[in-house]
């Protein structure tokens, strides 16, 4: 996960996990789970992608996948391994707290775990035509099972459909996911 207002030192620490090569490696059940409902052509972005699981996931679909992070680490990792997998991503070293997101038009963008607010908010322009968003992450219910991520990492129950406007909701679901977190999962199009 990458998070609003990172420090060089959270910046470095994403950097050490990721050269351990330890970053889970499938895509989360959850995004896996939303299939049916997702673009198998055209560009898609993965935002804070870090390692590339979901990524290389989109790629494996047919998809032309850039996967954009902070950590250059993180992207090394994600390009071996699509390597690895017979795919092929463009990743992009970058700070969404301080630079403009990728530009689109993206058929597919993933936000899995980051929670920015204010790029949240200019996802939906970023859209092709029946582009679809998909964001994934914890709220502050997730504190009754779990002491991470803090609370100032997490979403308010409810939030997350007042962050995210413009686009016509296709699923929108608050609960205790197959992955035993707490989540808002949202998957939105802009038609």
């Amino acid at each position: 996960m990458t998070f609003h207002g990172m420090s060089a030192a959270e910046r470095l620490r994403w950097d050490a996990r990721y050269a351990t090569g330890a970053a889970p490696q499938a895509p989360s059940r959850v995004l896996t789970a939303l299939s049916r409902l997702l673009p198998r052509r055209g560009r898609a972005l993965d935002v804070a992608g870090g390692a590339g699981r979901h990524a290389i996931w989109m790629a494996r679909r047919g998809l032309r996948v850039t996967v954009a992070d902070i950590s250059p680490e993180g992207l090394a990792l994600a390009r071996a391994r699509a390597a690895a997998a017979g795919v092929r991503l463009r990743a992009l070293t970058l700070d969404l707290d301080r630079a403009p997101i990728p530009r689109g038009p993206w058929d597919l963008i993933v936000v899995y775990h980051y929670l920015q607010r204010r790029v949240w908010t200019q996802l939906p322009r970023l859209l092709a035509r029946n582009g679809t968003l998909v964001i994934i992450h914890p709220t502050t219910r997730n504190l009754e099972r779990h002491s991470i991520p803090q609370r100032r990492h997490l979403l308010k129950e409810g939030e997350m459909s007042r962050l995210v406007t413009g686009l016509a909701v296709v699923r929108f679901d608050e609960g205790w996911t197959t992955e035993g977190r707490h989540e808002a999962v949202l998957v939105a199009r802009y038609t």
